[in-house]
C-alpha cells in the first residue's frame, strides 16, 4: 500500500508538471497572436500608399479628358474676337468673347459685345446676331456712299415735327450709315442758317456721334476728328448752296 500511494504522488506532480509545461507552450502562441494585429496595421499602412499613387493616375486621366474638350471659339457666324462691329441701337462695339451659357437647360452660344463709351456689355445670341441687324463695319463703297449723302441737299418734309422726329429715330437705330448720315445732313445747320430747336439739336447730336464713331474706327482716328471731317463736308455743301442760291437772287 505505502509503494502504491508514493507512485501516485509521483504521478500527481509529474501530470501537473506537464499541465503548467503544456500552459507555458501556449504562450508563445497568444504573443504571435498579438504580433498579428501589428501585421494588419502594416499593411493598412501600405494602403494610403496605393490610393496616393492612384491619384496621379486619376489626374491624368482627367487631363486627358479635359484635353478633349472643345476649345472655345475664336469665330463664328462671320464674326471674330476682337473685332469691332455695329449693332444697330447701340452703334460701334468690340466683341471681346464668344462664350457658352446654359439657359433653361439648354446650352447657348452668346456674342459678348462691349460698348467702351458707354461702359456696357451686352451678349447676343449666335443665331440672332444678323436678325437683331448686327453686322460688321462698313466698307470703303459703304462710306463713299455716306460721304455723298452729306454732300447732297437736304431733305425736310413739311410735316408734323413729332412725325419726322420719330422717323430720325428709327433711322438713326436702324444701323444703317447711309440713313444715319441722312438726319445728320438734313438737322444741320451752318452759322447763317437759323438755329436748331432743342429736340432738333439731340437728334442731330445722337446722329452725329453714331456716324463719327463709325467712322472714326473704320479710318483708325479719334472721334473728335471724325466729327471735324464730317462737319466740314456739311458747312462746305451748304455753304455752296447758299452762295448758289444767292447768285441766282442777284440774277
Amino acid at each position: 500500500m505505502a509503494t502504491t500511494r508514493k507512485t501516485a504522488a509521483k504521478a500527481a506532480p509529474k501530470s501537473a508538471g506537464k499541465t503548467a509545461a503544456k500552459a507555458t507552450a501556449k504562450k508563445p502562441t497568444a504573443k504571435a497572436s498579438a504580433k498579428a494585429p501589428a501585421r494588419k496595421t502594416t499593411a493598412k499602412a501600405t494602403k494610403p500608399a496605393s490610393k496616393t499613387a492612384a491619384k496621379p493616375a486619376a489626374r491624368k486621366s482627367s487631363e486627358t479628358a479635359a484635353g478633349t474638350k472643345k476649345q472655345p471659339r475664336r469665330s463664328a457666324n462671320g464674326f471674330r474676337i476682337n473685332e469691332f462691329i455695329v449693332y444697330p441701337a447701340h452703334g460701334v462695339g468690340q466683341i471681346i468673347d464668344i462664350s457658352a451659357q446654359e439657359i433653361a437647360g439648354m446650352s447657348l452660344e452668346l456674342f459678348v459685345v462691349n460698348f467702351e463709351k458707354e461702359k456696357m456689355v451686352l451678349r447676343v445670341p449666335l443665331e440672332k446676331a444678323k436678325q437683331v441687324g448686327m453686322r460688321k463695319l462698313a466698307d470703303d463703297g459703304v462710306m463713299e456712299g455716306a460721304m455723298k449723302t452729306l454732300r447732297g441737299r437736304a431733305r425736310v418734309k413739311r410735316t408734323m415735327w413729332s412725325r419726322r422726329a420719330q422717323e430720325y429715330e428709327a433711322k438713326i437705330n436702324s444701323g444703317d450709315l447711309i440713313a444715319i448720315a441722312e438726319v445728320v445732313r438734313d438737322l444741320f445747320r451752318n452759322e447763317n442758317q437759323p438755329e436748331q430747336s432743342y429736340s432738333e439739336r439731340q437728334l442731330y447730336e445722337a446722329a452725329l456721334e453714331r456716324m463719327a464713331r463709325e467712322v472714326a474706327t473704320v479710318n483708325k482716328t479719334t472721334e473728335d476728328e471724325a466729327i471735324l471731317s464730317i462737319e466740314a463736308v456739311l458747312a462746305k455743301t451748304t455753304g455752296g448752296a447758299r452762295r448758289k442760291s444767292d447768285n441766282n437772287e442777284a440774277a
